[in-house]
């Protein structure tokens, strides 16, 4: 799937939803182990996230590649599932830290 900033999705087997702040580029974003879909589509009835990738996702948290910047998307609903792409689960981002009053 293409993804560029500002693309909103949804997951198939739970609640999630995020939207992409950063990247294009052409990637399998999972959540739950199945692809998501656009936020307009139906999810699929009785489906669950798959065993190993039910952690879930937090309500207003970023979530990129560890090690890497190229991808970072904003979880606008929270649910059950983990975000991936494929089988490289999504990470937390770090808050930046404040700079010293000194």
């Amino acid at each position: 799937m293409r993804v560029k900033p500002g693309l909103r999705l949804r997951s198939q087997v739970c609640s999630t939803e995020v939207i992409i702040v950063r990247g294009s580029a052409d990637i399998d974003l999972t959540c739950g182990g199945k692809p998501m879909v656009s936020v307009t589509e139906a999810a699929e009835p009785g489906s669950a996230p798959a065993p190993g990738l039910d952690a879930g996702s937090e309500l207003g948290k970023r979530y990129t590649v560890e090690g890497s910047a190229a991808l970072e998307v904003l979880c606008t609903k929270p649910g059950q599932g983990s975000l991936a792409i494929t089988d490289t689960p999504l990470v937390l981002k770090d808050a930046k830290p404040l700079p010293s009053s000194d």
